[in-house]
C-alpha cells in the first residue's frame, strides 16, 4: 500500500505542475517531506535531514556550474556572436537559414542553456526570417525546437548532465558519447523530415538572396513585438517573464558590434576547454564550469554583474525536487519493487517500449528535464537484471523523452506557436500538434527498434 501511495503522489506532483504554475521540483520537495512522515513514518525531529539526505548534491553543482557559465556567455555577447556568425556563414542561400538556426540551438544548449532558453533566444529571429523570405513558419520552428534537443544532451548540457549524472549515481553502464550523437541524429532526422514536407525543395530552387542581419532587423523585431506569452493551451512552465529577459537580452539582430573580441574568444576558449577536459580526461563538469566562469567573472567583471542572478534556478529547483523524491523512494525500496514487477511481465522487449512510450507521453504535456530525472532511477531495478541494453535502452529514453518537445503542450513548441504571426498562430499551434502526437507515437517504437532490440 505504502508503495502505490508514494507513486501515485509522484504521478500527482507531475499532473499539478502540469496544469498549475508551481515548479515540480517545489513541489516535489514537499511531497517527499510530507510522504517521508506520512507514509514512511519519519521521526519529525529528524524528518527534514532524511528528506535532504536525498539532495543530488553534484548534481545541482554541475547545473549551476554550466548554467552560469552560460549566463556570462549571454552577458559579454559571445551567444550573439554565435548567432551572427550563422546567420554571416549561410552567404545568401535561403535554404540554409532554417539549417543555421537548428544549429545555432544546438550550439547554445550544447554549451549549458536550458532548452527554452535556447528556443526564447533564437525564436524570433528565426520566425522574422520566416516572414521575410516566405519560409512556412511550422518548418522554422520545428528546426529551432529540434536544435534545442539537439544540442541538450552534450556532455555538458543540461539534459545530458542530468542523464549521465543519474547513470553514474545508480552504477548503471553509460556511454556519454553515443548518447549525445544518437539524440543529435534523431533530432536532425525529424528536422530533416520537416524540411522537406514544408517546402524545403522549393527554398533550394529559389537560390541564393539577401540574407544580412541588417535586412532582418524591422522583420524579427516586429515579430518579437507581435508575439504573444499567452499559450493557446494554457499557460507554460516557462513564464512570460522569462521570454521578455530572453528576447531583450538575445541577440539585437539590426547589426551593433558583435565581433569576436578578446573576452567573448576567451568565453569560447573556455567552453572548448570544459568539453574537452569532461571528454578527454574525466574532470567533473560541475567544478569544472564553475572554475571557468569564476575566471571569467574575475577577468571581466563589467560584464558579469548579474550572470548569479541568471543562474537556470528553476531548472536546479526542478532537477534537486524530483531527483530528492525518486532518492526517497529508492531507499524505501519502492523502486526496486516496481523494477521487480516490471520484470515480470515477462517480455523484456514490451517492457522496455513501455518504458519508451511512457516517457514522450509525459514529456509531450510535462517538463522532459522532470521526467529524465525520474524515469531513469524508476528503470533501475530493470536494467539490473541484464534483460536488455542498459546504455540501448537509456539512449532511446532520451530520445522518446525530449523529440517531443516540438508539442504545442510543452514549453519549447509554446514558444514556437507565441512567436508565429497573430493570423498564422492558429494554424501553427494545430500543425505542431499533429507533428508532436505523431512523433509521441513514432519516436519511442523507432528508438527502440534501432538501439534496444539489437542489443537483445
Amino acid at each position: 500500500m505504502t508503495e502505490l501511495v508514494s507513486l501515485l503522489v509522484l504521478v500527482v506532483v507531475f499532473v499539478i505542475a502540469t496544469v498549475r504554475s508551481v515548479n515540480m521540483g517545489a513541489l516535489a520537495l514537499v511531497a517527499s517531506f510530507v510522504v517521508g512522515i506520512t507514509v514512511f513514518d519519519f521521526p519529525l525531529e529528524d524528518a527534514a535531514a532524511d528528506t535532504l539526505a536525498g539532495f543530488p548534491a553534484e548534481l545541482f553543482v554541475i547545473l549551476v556550474g554550466v548554467t552560469y557559465l552560460f549566463a556570462l556567455a549571454k552577458n559579454n555577447g559571445t551567444v550573439d556572436w554565435i548567432v551572427h556568425a550563422a546567420v554571416r556563414a549561410v552567404g545568401g542561400v535561403v535554404w540554409l537559414v532554417p539549417w543555421a538556426m537548428f544549429f545555432v540551438c544546438a550550439v547554445v544548449t550544447s554549451i549549458g542553456a536550458v532548452s527554452p532558453a535556447a528556443v526564447a533566444i533564437v525564436a524570433p529571429v528565426a520566425m522574422g526570417f520566416a516572414i521575410r523570405y516566405s519560409i512556412h513558419p511550422v518548418m522554422m520552428g520545428m528546426m529551432v525546437v529540434q536544435g534545442a534537443t539537439a544540442g541538450s544532451f552534450s556532455p555538458i548540457g543540461i539534459f545530458g548532465s542530468i542523464t549521465n549524472g543519474v547513470v553514474s549515481d545508480n552504477d548503471l553502464p553509460g556511454n556519454q558519447l553515443l548518447l549525445f550523437l544518437a539524440t543529435f541524429f534523431a533530432a536532425f532526422l525529424i528536422a530533416a523530415i520537416t524540411f522537406l514536407a514544408f517546402g524545403g525543395r522549393a527554398l533550394v530552387a529559389r537560390g541564393r538572396e539577401d540574407t544580412t542581419t541588417s535586412a532582418m532587423g524591422v522583420e524579427a523585431e516586429a515579430a518579437t513585438r507581435a508575439a504573444t506569452h499567452d499559450h493557446p493551451a494554457g499557460g507554460t512552465p516557462y513564464s512570460a517573464a522569462d521570454v521578455k529577459r530572453d528576447r531583450t537580452e538575445s541577440a539585437d539582430v539590426r547589426g551593433e558590434d558583435v565581433r569576436l573580441d578578446t573576452q567573448r574568444s576567451l568565453t569560447l576558449g573556455g567552453l572548448g576547454l570544459l568539453i574537452v577536459g569532461a571528454l578527454g580526461f574525466d574532470l567533473d563538469v560541475g567544478f569544472t564550469a564553475l572554475a571557468i566562469a569564476v575566471a571569467l567573472t574575475l577577468a571581466f567583471p563589467e560584464t558579469a554583474k548579474g550572470a548569479v542572478e541568471k543562474i537556470s534556478w528553476s531548472t536546479v529547483l526542478l532537477i534537486g525536487g524530483i531527483v530528492t523524491y525518486v532518492t526517497l523512494l529508492q531507499d524505501q525500496g519502492v523502486v526496486d519493487s516496481l523494477g521487480e514487477r516490471v520484470a515480470t511481465i515477462g517480455a523484456p522487449l514490451v517492457a522496455a517500449l513501455l518504458i519508451c512510450f511512457i516517457g514522450a507521453v509525459v514529456s509531450a504535456f510535462a517538463s522532459t528535464t522532470g521526467i529524465i530525472g525520474a524515469l531513469i532511477p524508476l528503470a533501475v531495478p530493470f536494467l539490473l537484471t541484464g534483460d536488455v541494453n542498459a546504455v540501448g535502452l537509456i539512449t532511446a529514453l532520451a530520445i522518446s523523452s525530449s523529440v517531443v518537445d516540438c508539442s504545442p503542450f510543452s514549453t519549447n513548441g509554446a514558444l514556437v506557436v507565441a512567436n508565429a504571426e497573430p493570423d498564422q498562430r492558429d494554424m501553427v499551434f494545430k500543425r505542431l500538434m499533429q507533428w508532436g502526437m505523431s512523433i509521441v507515437v513514432l519516436a519511442p517504437l523507432v528508438a527502440w527498434a534501432a538501439l534496444v532490440v539489437p542489443t537483445v
